[in-house]
């Protein structure tokens, strides 16, 4: 629903090398719209699984976003969650347009083979968009709110309300001010129903 207000952000997704079906609405929409069967793959699960693959294979990690005290900590807990991991570098979210220059360059320095993104969307979307060319890594995933969860500054929603597809509800009665942003699923769901068309054929991975 974003995509279509903000051009770089279809243009993104549609260049992007991987795509995953992060919402139940997307998954639903998926299997009316290609007839194909999808399953959800939240981008906070995705995430720590490229940190237990990166551990094992000795890829290095930069973290990039959230705010100062729940980067440094969840880089905490990731180091001490994955044994071996490497993470080269890391940097809160908070800082000015006149210092991206030095944070891509910190980046490249550090070696880092991937690097996790965390400034919600679609404001991670635009900074990746902005600097990917300039970037030396490999994998680049935006995570959202992801570092807040393993902090526990949020609370994912109970395991039964993953696997029903109702996470998104369990966190609007969590989060009430996520009203607004929430608002748009039903306008989705009732176009894809109504109206969904493919734009072009997708190509689907395998879980990672």
């Amino acid at each position: 629903m974003a995509a279509q207000k903000a051009p770089f952000l279809k243009n993104m997704f549609e260049h992007a090398g991987l795509l995953i079906p992060d919402g139940i609405g997307v998954v639903l929409g998926v299997r009316k719209v290609y007839g194909v069967w999808s399953q959800r793959v939240a981008g906070a699960d995705l995430m720590q699984q490229i940190c237990h693959v990166a551990a094992e294979k000795s890829y290095k990690i930069y973290i990039y976003g959230s705010k100062e005290e729940v980067n440094k900590k969840a880089v905490e807990i990731l180091k001490s969650r994955y044994t071996g991991i490497q993470i080269v570098g890391r940097s809160h979210g908070y800082l000015g347009e006149d210092e991206m220059g030095n944070l891509v360059k910190a980046i490249n320095d550090s070696g880092a083979d991937i690097l996790f993104v965390a400034l919600g969307s679609p404001r991670q979307e635009q900074w990746i968009d902005t600097h990917i060319e300039n970037l030396n890594v490999k994998i680049c995933q935006g995570i959202g709110g992801t570092l807040d969860t393993i902090t526990g500054e949020m609370k994912r929603a109970p395991a039964l309300f993953q696997r029903l597809g109702l996470e998104w509800f369990y966190r609007l009665v969590a989060e009430p001010r996520r009203a607004r942003r929430q608002a748009a699923l039903p306008v989705f769901m009732l176009k894809i129903l109504l109206n969904g068309r493919p734009c072009q054929k997708p190509v689907f991975h395998k879980t990672l």
